[in-house]
C-alpha cells in the first residue's frame, strides 16, 4: 500500500512538472524572430515598451512614434513579414512603473519580441543600481514569458538641470551593461544621437522637438538604429512621408455639416476658411486670429500656450518669413514649441496645418534659406505642410485651395482603401 501511494505521488509530480514545462516555453532567441520575419508565414507580434519617448504624444504630432516607424523599417528589411506592432509607452513612467504594468500592457499581447526603452524618467526618480536591477527584472520576466528582448539606450538631450548630461550618460551606460550581462541585443540610440551631434549640431537639433523629447525626425533615427540592431542591415526612413490625413478632423466635421473652430495666423485666418467653404458651401467656420502683427517669435510661442484649452478643430501655423531669434538654436526651439502647443498633448484630436512662408508671398534669398530650415523643423511633426511649388506665382488663396482639394482627395482614397 505504501509503495502504491509513493508511485501515485511520483506520477502526480511528473505530471505537474511536465505541465509546468509545457507552460513555461523557452524564450525565443532573436534569431528565431528574424527567421519568422524573413519567412513571412507567421505573424510576428512586437511590443515597444517605455515612457513618453515611446508613446504617441505632441512631440511627434500625435499620430505616430518610433514604434510605428520601426514597423515600417522592419517591413523594408523583411518585405514578406507580417508584423503586428503594439505601443506600450506611457508618459512619465520609470522602470518601476513599467514593471508594475508589464503583465497587462506587454506580456498579455503574447509578443515574440519586446523592444524596451526606459531611462529618461529614471534619471530623475531612480537610483542607478535600482535602475540596473529593474532592467534585469524586465529582461528576465520577458524571457520567461517567451519573448526575445532588445534594450535601447535613450536619446541625448539639450543641456538642462533636471537631467544632466553626465547622469543621462551614466544611465545609458547601465543599459549597455545590462544588455551585455543578460546577452540581449542592444540598440544604442544615445550613441547614434551623439554621433550626429558631433558631426553637425544643426542636424542633431532637428531631431529634437524640445529639451528632452525627439520629434519624428528623431523617432526615425530610433527606428533605423533598432531595426539595424535586430536585423544587422542598414535601413533608411528618409522617404517615409507623413500620413495622408492632414485634415481628417476638419473635413469630417464639414462633411457632417458641423461647425468648425479654426485658429490661424493672418492672413490665413481669412484665406483658409474661404478655401474650405469652396467644397463646403455654407459651412459654419468660427475663426480665432493668432496675433502676429508686431509680435516676435517668442511672443507667438507664448500665445500658443493657450491653444490646447480652446480645443479647436484646425490650427494654422504660418509664421511670417521675417521673424527671427537671437541665434539658430533659439529660433529652432521657439518654432518647435509653436508647433508643439498647436497640437493636443497625446493622440491628435484636431488638425495641424503648417504653412511655409513662401505661400504668403515672394521671399528674399535669406528668407528662402530660413524657409528651408522651417521645412526641416516642420517634418518633425509628422504632418503635411503647405508649400508654394517652385515657380508658382499664383495668389496664396489659389495655393491653399489646391492644397485643401488635394488633402480631401487623398483622405477619400485612404478611407476607400480602409487605411487606418
Amino acid at each position: 500500500m505504501r509503495a502504491h501511494r509513493l508511485l501515485v505521488v511520483i506520477l502526480i509530480t511528473l505530471a505537474i512538472s511536465q505541465r509546468c514545462c509545457a507552460e513555461a516555453q523557452p524564450a525565443p532567441r532573436l534569431a528565431q524572430v528574424t527567421a519568422l520575419l524573413e519567412g513571412g508565414a507567421t505573424p510576428v507580434r512586437v511590443v515597444c515598451f517605455g515612457d513618453s519617448i515611446t508613446g504617441v504624444y505632441y512631440h511627434t504630432g500625435g499620430r505616430r512614434a518610433w514604434c510605428d516607424m520601426l514597423g515600417i523599417a522592419l517591413g523594408k528589411v523583411y518585405p514578406k513579414a507580417r508584423i503586428e506592432m503594439t505601443n506600450a509607452g506611457i508618459s512619465g513612467h520609470t522602470t518601476t512603473q513599467g514593471l508594475a504594468r508589464m503583465e497587462k500592457d506587454v506580456i498579455a499581447h503574447k509578443p515574440q519580441l519586446v523592444v524596451v526603452m526606459f531611462g529618461m524618467n529614471d534619471v530623475v526618480r531612480t537610483e542607478p543600481e535600482a535602475f540596473r536591477a529593474n532592467l534585469r527584472t524586465i529582461v528576465d520576466r520577458l524571457r520567461t514569458s517567451g519573448a526575445a528582448v532588445v534594450l535601447c539606450t535613450p536619446n541625448s538631450v539639450y543641456p538642462n538641470p533636471t537631467r544632466p548630461t553626465e547622469r543621462l550618460a551614466q544611465f545609458a551606460q547601465i543599459v549597455r551593461e545590462v544588455a551585455g550581462d543578460t546577452s540581449v541585443r542592444l540598440a544604442d540610440c544615445y550613441a547614434a544621437y551623439e554621433e550626429i551631434r558631433r558631426e553637425e549640431v544643426t542636424d542633431w537639433r532637428l531631431l529634437m522637438s524640445e529639451t528632452i523629447h525627439p520629434g519624428m525626425n528623431g523617432h526615425k533615427v530610433f527606428a533605423e538604429v533598432i531595426a539595424e540592431s535586430i536585423s544587422g542591415r542598414e535601413v533608411s526612413l528618409a522617404d517615409v512621408e507623413p500620413p495622408a490625413d492632414a485634415l481628417r478632423f476638419t473635413l469630417k466635421r464639414l462633411g457632417e455639416k458641423q461647425p468648425v473652430d479654426v485658429i490661424a495666423m493672418p492672413p490665413f485666418d481669412r484665406i483658409v476658411p474661404d478655401a474650405l467653404r469652396g467644397p463646403f458651401p455654407g459651412a459654419e467656420i468660427r475663426v480665432t486670429a493668432w496675433p502676429v502683427q508686431g509680435q516676435s517669435l517668442a511672443a507667438m510661442e507664448e500665445w500658443a500656450r493657450g491653444i490646447r484649452k480652446q480645443k479647436p478643430h484646425l490650427v494654422v501655423v504660418a509664421v511670417p518669413a521675417d521673424r527671427e531669434a537671437e541665434d539658430e538654436e533659439t529660433f529652432m526651439r521657439l518654432y518647435n514649441w509653436v508647433l508643439n502647443w498647436s497640437v493636443d498633448f497625446g493622440y491628435a484630436h484636431w488638425d495641424l496645418m503648417p504653412v511655409l512662408p513662401s505661400v504668403a508671398g515672394k521671399l528674399s534669398d535669406e528668407e528662402c534659406e530660413r524657409e528651408a530650415l522651417v521645412r526641416r523643423i516642420t517634418m518633425g511633426m509628422d504632418t503635411r505642410w503647405v508649400e508654394r511649388p517652385q515657380g508658382d506665382a499664383r495668389p496664396a488663396n489659389d495655393v491653399i485651395s489646391d492644397w485643401i482639394a488635394e488633402q480631401k482627395e487623398q483622405l477619400a482614397t485612404r478611407v476607400s482603401e480602409n487605411v487606418p
